[in-house]
């Protein structure tokens, strides 16, 4: 049920401005703007005016302030957005002003949940919301567009409507059990059902990397004390954010930025040198390195092109190897300085770059192979639907595993009637994952996680 109250927020972010906006919406949204003292105006049309306070009727701020009436807008209901002066003072007396006429404070996602619930948006075009407010890098800009639009949407409806019509299916066999094998040929279903399973796993294939998106690849750079491990790492930001010195051990502590390569975000980590007989505070920095080596989507292991690893770097392979950590790109460090490189490679499971950062030799190709291993499946693939949000893999993965359930229960020879419960399950959660049917617990969590304004 929609709450009737005409709800206010500051909705641009705090903080020293020229301008902010605050935004009303509800019922009494335009009566509100009459007892602010802003003038009658058609819908979108923009007034400039004195907003005043409605009791006291003194000047609260010199504003700009455009009317939307519903349906059209972005609520669904009547709108007022009213542009002051920015800063710390201004937007917080507009909006105590608009409170004072009549309107309450919004809770977080409030104007959101409310376009949702008016159906001006469905589930998953609110979550595109807030990830396009929160998007750190041109990909996951795109892929929220690309989700705002109903890109994602659309193909979960298509799977929806396709498990509807088998549905039908199923129920031809159960009204006519007497016909010869039923009207609908085996085979026909069997087909859909498989069908259904192919697109449901093509989508959840393409999760892993789309998750990614959302925070960055954990990109963890590491190896021995001064193997040129913190300058690899300022030359990926192309700023000075570690320490550099002759001296091994500077880098106690982990330092983590994220940087954008080819649009699509990496969260590289610069670590403490890996070593035996450490001290107690360099001993800490480096447990702290290999926490997050063992956690990492990507390691970078920095060896010195004129040297081939010693014990500590082949002791921290077999502990990534051992962690599951799959994707490992060795670094032959120094490539400006060597003196002859030693034969063979540090290992066979993992690429060899050679870089410098003196030079910047070997980091265009660094950046490539680092592009190639983390986000080969979604790169360049525009129209691509992807999954960004633990919510939809949770959704993509049971609606899978019901109508896997149901293949295994013809298989059984399970009666029509048993069998295409699981299908009806599995469309009961693509219509949770679009939010035709959601509990107010599904909305509390999606809407909880949004700004105020919003």
């Amino acid at each position: 049920m929609i709450d009737q109250s005409t709800i206010a927020a500051i909705s641009t972010a705090p903080g020293r401005a020229a301008l902010a906006v605050v935004r009303l919406s509800g019922p009494e949204a335009h009566l509100i703007a009459s007892r602010l003292h802003l003038p009658d105006a058609d819908p979108r049309v923009s007034r400039h005016a004195t907003l005043r306070h409605p009791k006291t009727r003194e000047a609260v701020d010199d504003v700009v302030a455009v009317r939307f009436a519903g349906p059209a807008s972005y609520t669904g209901e009547d709108m007022l957005e009213v542009s002051c002066h920015g800063g710390a003072l201004a937007p917080q007396l507009v909006l105590e002003a608009a409170c004072a006429a009549g309107a309450r404070v919004a809770n977080p996602g409030e104007f959101t949940r409310r376009a949702f619930l008016n159906g001006k948006l469905d589930l998953m075009q609110a979550e595109a919301v807030l990830d396009l407010i929160e998007a750190r890098s041109p990909a996951m800009h795109t892929a929220a567009l690309f989700q705002l639009d109903r890109g994602l949407s659309l193909r979960i409806e298509e799977l929806r409507e396709e498990l509807l019509g088998l549905q039908g299916l199923l129920a031809y066999d159960i009204d006519f059990p007497d016909e010869d094998e039923g009207p609908v040929p085996a085979a026909r279903i069997e087909e859909a059902a498989a069908g259904l399973v192919h697109r449901l796993s093509r989508m959840l294939d393409l999760a892993p990397e789309g998750e990614l998106l959302r925070d960055g690849a954990l990109t963890v750079i590491a190896g021995r004390p001064n193997a040129g491990k913190s300058s690899i790492f300022n030359a990926l930001l192309g700023i000075e954010r570690a320490i550099v010195t002759e001296e091994p051990g500077t880098t106690r502590d982990a330092i983590e930025a994220l940087v954008s390569l080819g649009g699509y975000p990496f969260r590289f980590v610069d670590t403490a040198g890996l070593r035996e007989n450490a001290g107690r505070i360099e001993e800490l920095g480096i447990e702290m390195a290999r926490g997050y080596a063992q956690r990492a989507d990507l390691v970078l292991l920095c060896v010195e092109a004129d040297r081939m690893p010693g014990p500590d770097e082949d002791n921290f392979l077999r502990e990534l190897t051992a962690a599951g950590v799959s994707r490992v790109v060795v670094l032959r460090t120094k490539s400006d300085e060597r003196r002859g490189r030693p034969a063979g490679s540090v290992t066979d499971s993992a690429p060899e770059v050679p870089v410098s950062a003196v030079t910047g030799q070997g980091l265009p190709e660094l950046r490539t192979v680092l592009l190639e291993l983390v986000y080969s499946g979604i790169r360049g693939k525009q129209e691509t639907p992807l999954v960004t949000r633990a919510r939809h893999i949770d959704c993509l993965e049971r609606a899978r595993a019901d109508v896997t359930a149901f293949q295994e229960a013809r298989t059984g020879g399970l009666p029509a009637e048993i069998a295409g419960t699981h299908i009806q399950d599995a469309t009961h959660v693509l219509e949770d994952l679009l939010g035709v049917v959601t509990s107010e617990d599904v909305l509390d969590r999606v809407f909880g996680s949004f700004c105020v304004g919003k």
